[in-house]
């Protein structure tokens, strides 16, 4: 029984194809599962988009003792409907120097890219949408074209505050990028395979009886989650990092100049570069869908993936309604002179857990690898001065 609500979309999905794998050439039936894929992939993160969208405003309003949506709908839950129809029905104003062709193509390519992201994670097991050898690689690959296509939108406006917010969104997004995948490299070291489906497979089983073994767990693992927790706010652009689109500073951005659907397909893209990002950390660090204890196996193994999707994405929206935005020079400075640093001493970090056994002694030698570096990093940057309390004096 607890097999069959596990396997159930699969089996749902053998079903479909059964007629047609009797009649059809073994490619057609290839290109049907692929689109039975594709179209239930849209189908949950489209609607997941519009939930956590209505969500994200009710607790952004408890946090700032406000009400939220409550007019639309129970409980105001049809509130995303209503602003999907209110996007579709604006008015599309191009300005009128603008390219046209790269002004059109900016938002379809950034929602291509979020999109085809998720297309190489794990959700249960047997639930790999696409499996590919070389998934992570194809994540970051996918991923790296959203820098592009913020450029686009930035010069294809052809508005100068447009083209600020672009540049300073593209020179944010590489510095993270860089950490982003450097905190992965461990993982793939350690496993010995850049597959999601081999990274969630050497997670499984549990120490000592109770104890998953996810790669959290370790002191390389747990710093490595927090360095890629962090490069994955500035990635998706969300505060305390979304300077590219501060608004008492540059306008909106790259988005400056754009209205209607067109602004709604970057507002959409945002969260599911959200979704692809969580849904990646899960996988490579906290286990994909293993449960967190094994007398918990029982439940399908998709709920625990989205269960640990939803803790991320309410952490995301905690931060959110929590910390101020940061400047730009200090962004830049904490990638480049803490994030990067602290990224590759998380590889080092991982040779010795390796090296060491794998047991206690390679996790206190792990541990001591890490509080090193991190002691030095924090005298060499004395962050106590720059962050001191500031005097101010007004003249009388």
């Amino acid at each position: 029984m607890t097999d069959s609500f596990d396997q159930i979309f699969v089996r749902i999905k053998q079903w479909l194809l059964t007629p047609l794998a009797s009649h059809a050439p073994a490619w057609l039936v290839q290109i049907a599962s692929s689109l039975i894929n594709i179209f239930a992939l849209l189908g949950v993160f489209l609607t997941l988009f519009a939930l956590v969208s209505v969500l994200e405003r009710k607790i952004l309003a408890r946090i700032q003792n406000r009400y939220g949506p409550n007019r639309v709908g129970p409980f105001g839950l049809f509130q995303p409907i209503a602003d999907g129809i209110k996007m579709l029905i604006k008015e599309d104003i191009v300005p009128a120097r603008a390219d046209n062709i790269v002004h059109f193509l900016a938002p379809i390519l950034i929602a291509a890219a979020a999109i085809l992201a998720l297309g190489v994670i794990p959700y249960g097991r047997n639930m790999t949408p696409f499996t590919i050898d070389g998934g992570i690689l194809f994540f970051f690959a996918v991923g790296s074209t959203t820098e592009l296509a913020v450029f686009m939108a930035g010069w294809g406006s052809n508005n100068k505050f447009s083209m600020l917010g672009a540049m300073r969104a593209i020179a944010q997004m590489i510095s993270y990028e860089l950490p982003l995948i450097v905190t992965v490299l461990p993982v793939v070291m350690i496993v010995g395979a850049l597959n999601p489906d081999t990274i969630v497979a050497a997670q499984g089983g549990y120490a000592l009886g109770f104890v998953p073994r996810w790669f959290v767990f370790t002191p390389w693992g747990a710093v490595a989650f927090t360095l890629f927790f962090v490069s994955g706010l500035v990635e998706s652009n969300r505060t305390p990092f979304d300077v590219p689109e501060g608004e008492s500073e540059i306008v909106a951005g790259h988005m400056t100049e754009y209205s209607g659907f067109k602004y709604a397909t970057f507002f959409m893209a945002e969260y599911i570069g959200m979704f692809a990002i969580s849904g990646l950390g899960i996988t490579v660090f906290l286990g994909g869908w293993h449960a967190p204890l094994s007398i918990l196996e029982f439940i399908p193994s998709y709920a625990w993936f989205f269960a640990k999707l939803s803790i991320l994405i309410f952490v995301y929206i905690w931060v959110r309604g929590t910390l101020p935005r940061t400047r730009v020079d200090q962004i830049m400075n904490f990638a480049w002179k803490f994030m990067l640093p602290m990224a590759f001493t998380c590889v080092i970090a991982s040779a010795v857990w390796h090296y060491a056994g794998r047991g206690l002694r390679g996790w206190l030698w792990s541990f001591v690898v890490i509080a090193t570096v991190y002691t030095a990093l924090s005298i060499a940057l004395d962050t106590r001065r720059k962050f001191a309390s500031r005097t101010y004096r007004f003249a009388e």
